[in-house]
């Protein structure tokens, strides 16, 4: 990273005028995040945020819906369905330009080709965003009345309050995914990975204030009991800070090292003359990914698991694990509950096999939706048909079908080690819980992975964007080595001949 290239660009004012209007839409989108649902009282929002979004059993779908949203949950803010829409509608078309052989010529037509396809994206994105707000509402609602204590948030409310609700949250959706192509039009990152990396460090301050909680004396026992700089601390809290501070940073470094990991094929290009000028005949790398499909399983995995607790939901009627069963219905509702919610310290302490059910159903959900989407997004034999065309042919290997089989060797090789770390990334908050039960684990191994990723990808586009605004200063003699000012060259003389003169004959 060359950090002089991108301190010269700031003094341009083109290059500032991209950062501040990034910052700009950050800001507002941090303030549209705090703008409530026009849902019911603000005292009833209150107790739905200090008995719902605090319960660790519900962590982990309505944790990570808060990611996506930009931690719009929290607030039970308009943004409250977020990027998921359109992040489900991406994958999707992603999804049917692999499948439908017209969107798939159509992805091959170059840019506006491209821009076809991202305009059917945001008209798919609105019905899915409005799907997805009444199916949050209902979630949160049922939520609330099993794990909150709450009644029926949605109570007394009439069709157009309704209607005000789903078009608010749509609205939002919508204009969330605007704010995000904003960003990206600025060359400034990719605004959508942008602004779920800054709901993630919204998130932070809570995260280091519920484990600053667990610091402070509050046990009897007196040798627990530590006075350092005039205050009661809790030794067995300082030790589990200092844990989770380590186990954060060296998981930080793992992820940082799992994202750059990469193969890198020799590829040479074969020499050809067409007229008069000879191409080819140079040799790069083809680097392969260690994680191609990035988070794109987690999300998959979340939704799946969603489904039955979701499913027990509405057998139990929206009371879970409290409702005595009187139905088999209703029991088989229940034991869906019970099995698919994020498991606690209390849950592990119990013992038994049910505690294990989650996390195990997610390690093998992320595992097989890695492999899944990485078939989707590197084609091998696309690759291989593209490096035939060009002239180019890997080390040792002949071009055609032998290359459409090595790449996919090499490519089931990286994804079995890369999904493996992908699915222990993803059950990391859950075993983290098991083990601290003061304090709710909100930053796990899959926040740590989009931070880092888009983070890199961030700062390689504003480096990027620096040196193209910055280009012109390359051509000041001081750019480059021994320019010196030569001594001017004297004028050329000319050579006078004399003159023949020729007799009259």
């Amino acid at each position: 990273m060359n950090w002089g290239i991108i301190a010269r660009s700031l003094t341009h004012h083109e290059m500032r005028k991209r950062i501040l209007a990034v910052l700009g839409i950050i800001l507002v989108f941090r303030l549209l995040a705090h703008i409530p649902v026009p849902l019911s009282d603000p005292e009833t929002l209150k107790q739905v945020l200090e008995n719902l979004y605090t319960q660790t059993s519900s962590q982990q779908l309505l944790g990570f819906l808060n990611v996506l949203s930009g931690g719009a949950l929290a607030n039970f803010s308009i943004m409250l369905v977020g990027l998921g829409p359109y992040i489900n509608a991406s994958i999707i078309m992603q999804l049917l330009t692999k499948a439908v052989p017209k969107l798939e010529a159509m992805n091959k037509e170059g840019e506006y080709g491209r821009r076809k396809i991202n305009q059917y994206t945001r008209m798919l994105t609105f019905p899915l965003a409005i799907i997805q707000s009444i199916g949050t509402i209902y979630l949160i609602k049922g939520a609330a009345q099993s794990i909150g204590g709450l009644g029926d948030i949605t109570a007394n409310t009439s069709t157009a309050q309704w209607v005000l609700m789903v078009a608010a949250l749509t609205g939002g959706a919508m204009i969330l995914m605007w704010m995000g192509e904003l960003i990206t039009e600025r060359s400034i990152g990719n605004g959508i990975s942008l602004l779920i990396a800054i709901g993630i460090v919204a998130s932070l301050p809570v995260m280091i204030a519920s484990l600053t909680e667990g610091l402070y004396w509050t046990s009897t026992q007196a040798a627990d009991k530590v006075v350092l700089f005039g205050r009661e601390l809790s030794q067995r809290g300082m030790w589990v800070v200092g844990i989770m501070s380590v186990a954060t940073i060296a998981l930080t470094w793992s992820v940082v090292k799992l994202n750059e990991a990469s193969r890198r094929l020799t590829v040479h290009y074969a020499k050809r003359v067409q007229g008069s000028r000879t191409y080819g005949g140079v040799t790069t790398t083809l680097p392969v990914k260690l994680i191609t499909a990035g988070v794109i399983p987690i999300i998959f995995a979340i939704a799946f698991l969603s489904v039955p607790g979701f499913i027990g939901q509405l057998s139990t009627h929206g009371q879970g694990t409290q409702l005595v069963p009187d139905t088999k219905s209703e029991e088989i509702g229940v034991k869906l509950t019970e099995l698919f919610q994020t498991p606690t310290a209390q849950t592990f302490a119990t013992g038994g096999w049910e505690a294990w059910v989650y996390p195990l159903t997610y390690f093998f959900l992320v595992f097989i939706f890695t492999y899944f989407y990485t078939s989707v997004t590197f084609n091998s034999k696309e690759i291989a048909e593209n490096l035939q065309k060009q002239g180019g042919f890997i080390t040792g290997v002949r071009s055609g079908k032998q290359t459409e089989q090595y790449l996919g060797k090499i490519v089931n090789r990286l994804t079995l080690f890369g999904a493996t770390a992908l699915g222990l990334l993803a059950v990391t908050p859950i075993i983290g819980q098991a083990y601290v039960s003061n304090a709710s684990i909100v930053i796990g191994g899959t926040s740590i992975l989009i931070l880092v990723s888009v983070s890199l990808e961030t700062l390689r586009q504003v480096e990027s964007r620096a040196l193209m605004i910055t280009y012109d200063q390359y051509e000041h003699p001081e750019y480059f080595h021994g320019d010196e000012e030569k001594e001017p060259t004297p004028p050329k003389r000319r050579l006078l001949l004399p003159r023949i003169r020729r007799k009259n004959r």
